[in-house]
Parts: structure tokens; C-alpha cells; sequence
């Protein structure tokens, strides 16, 4: 893809996408480091740029998992929600369907088509509800 568009594929580009593959949910920081202990050289600005092309190509995506930095994840992967516990910190998924009547809800009261992709829901665990 990066080649049909006239870009080269060089090294720190792809082990930016396999970071992003390897990680799951990974903000530009944790892929940065990831991507360190393989080449030492690649400096954070180089993963912010490679993100944001690899996104516009549509090769990865992001949520807002937090206040801090985006968190990106392989765009091949189906829609999903992501449930974000307030006391660990683990991220999980569930499927669009949930999100289902309030997605049709606003398609039809406001004709607003929700992307369910960067949908986060913040709340507790179940493993932490119980400290």
C-alpha cells in the first residue's frame, strides 16, 4: 500500500505496524519502546509521523482510551467498544452490538452516525469492584 502511493516501506515503518500488530492497544509511547529493543535509533518522532501516515493509509486506528495519548491498534481487526476499568487500568472489548440502540437512537433523533470504533466506556471491573 505505502508503495502504490509513491512511499517506501523502510525498516522503522514496519516495525512500527508489527509493534502496533504485536501490542493490541498500545499508545505512540509503548510502541516507541517496544520498537527500541530492535532499534535503538528510532526516536519518538519517527513513531508519531509513521502512526499518523499508517492511519491515513488505513492501516491502524485510534481510540482515546484516557486523557493521555491515543491509543492505536490494527485497523483489520472488526469494530469493537472498548471497556476501560478505572481501577486496573485493563482495556477490554465487547461487540458493537451493545452500543446498538443508542447508535440507532441518534441515527434516527438526530440522524448522527456514531463510529462505534473510538467508543470507550469507562468504568470498574469486575475483579476490581469487589475492593
Amino acid at each position: 500500500m505505502l508503495r502504490e502511493r509513491g512511499l517506501r516501506l523502510t525498516p522503522q515503518r514496519q516495525l512500527i505496524l508489527e509493534a502496533v500488530h504485536e501490542l493490541g492497544h498500545a499508545t505512540p509511547e509503548q510502541v516507541h519502546n517496544h520498537v527500541r529493543e530492535r532499534a535503538a535509533g528510532v526516536n519518538i518522532t519517527t513513531v508519531y509521523r509513521t502512526l499518523e501516515l499508517l492511519e491515513e493509509l488505513g492501516l491502524v486506528t485510534h481510540t482515546h482510551l484516557s486523557h493521555g495519548s491515543p491509543t492505536y491498534h490494527a485497523a483489520g481487526e472488526d469494530q469493537h467498544v472498548h471497556l476501560v476499568c478505572r481501577g486496573c487500568g485493563s482495556i477490554s472489548e465487547v461487540d458493537p452490538s451493545v452500543m446498538q440502540p443508542v447508535t440507532d437512537r441518534l441515527l434516527n433523533e438526530r440522524d448522527f452516525r456514531v463510529d462505534v470504533g473510538h467508543v470507550s466506556l469507562f468504568g470498574v471491573c469486575g475483579d476490581c469492584k469487589e475492593l
